[in-house]
């Protein structure tokens, strides 16, 4: 072995050494914040969560058994909360759309080297960074103080953050776009709509049908959320039933199975057709 050798041997095993010293003191740092949080919370907590641990399963108990005795009414009220299931999709669906065409917008105008007006490329980029960073229960409570209770509150606020989260990803899938059609087009005179349209589209339109299809899933399950909030849908059904208490809890378990039910057979047909949109095939 020579000396270089030897030297870039000694010099590599430093360099991991280092590494793994960094590493540790990360993950003890991280670990110590974890434990001082869970004991900062737990100590401004109504109670311990070491006291109460052994309670953890009662309530799922006393909602299951109710359900269990009265599972005659099950299929009447599986068929009684359906439109309400169906407010909650539309909902979904309404705000994914506008999500994503809001999206597919802001991401061409902060795509570097696609951009309309290159110098304000950061600006669309930091208002992305807002529109992620803003949870969706937020702005709802907000517009339902301006606007009311309802569905609109629900799909303005789910939209709002579903075009933040959207255009992040479609920026950068347009990223890595083959720049050659976009330049043949603006050699040809084509203005800055057709070369997007023309040059950059058919490239990134199956990864970001993808994406669209993905966040619809998520989109479900956020809707759902935001009808705890008065926002319509079968979340507020389910908030509705559970404030009662004893006696409805055979309408929470209907609830819960028609939302289990309806995001299973989502996520089956839309991971089918994401792989179809970027694989061009059935999965292996």
């Amino acid at each position: 072995m020579t000396d270089a050798t030897a030297i870039d041997t000694t010099g590599y095993l430093a360099l991991v050494r280092r590494k793994r010293l960094y590493g540790t003191l990360l993950l003890a740092v991280f670990a110590a914040l974890m434990a001082s949080g869970f004991y900062v919370a737990d100590d401004r907590n109504a109670g311990g969560f070491f006291d109460g641990l052994h309670r953890i399963f009662d309530f799922p108990a006393e909602i299951f058994s109710e359900a269990f005795q009265n599972w005659r009414n099950l299929p009447g009220l599986f068929l009684k909360f359906i439109p309400s299931l169906i407010e909650t999709l539309n909902i979904a669906a309404v705000s994914t759309l506008f999500g994503a065409l809001l999206a597919m917008a802001m991401a061409l105008l902060s795509t570097r080297g696609l951009a309309l007006w290159p110098r304000l490329t950061p600006l669309f980029r930091r208002m992305m960074d807002v529109m992620r960073a803003v949870p969706e229960i937020v702005i709802a409570l907000v517009l339902i103080f301006l606007l009311g209770g309802g569905p609109v509150p629900a799909m303005i606020a789910i939209a709002f953050h579903t075009t933040g989260a959207l255009g992040k990803l479609f920026s950068e899938v347009a990223e890595n776009a083959d720049t050659k059609p976009v330049e043949g087009l603006a050699s040809v005179g084509g203005n800055w709509v057709q070369r997007m349209w023309f040059g950059v589209l058919p490239q990134v339109a199956p990864n970001w049908s993808s994406y669209a299809l993905l966040r619809f899933e998520i989109n479900i399950r956020a809707s759902a959320i935001l009808g705890f909030v008065g926002s319509g849908g079968i979340g507020y059904d389910l908030k509705t039933a559970l404030q009662w208490g004893q006696g409805k809890y055979d309408q929470v378990v209907a609830i819960f199975a028609l939302l289990f039910l309806t995001i299973m057979i989502v996520d089956h047909f839309s991971d089918r057709a994401r792989a179809r949109l970027v694989k061009g095939g059935r999965r292996a």
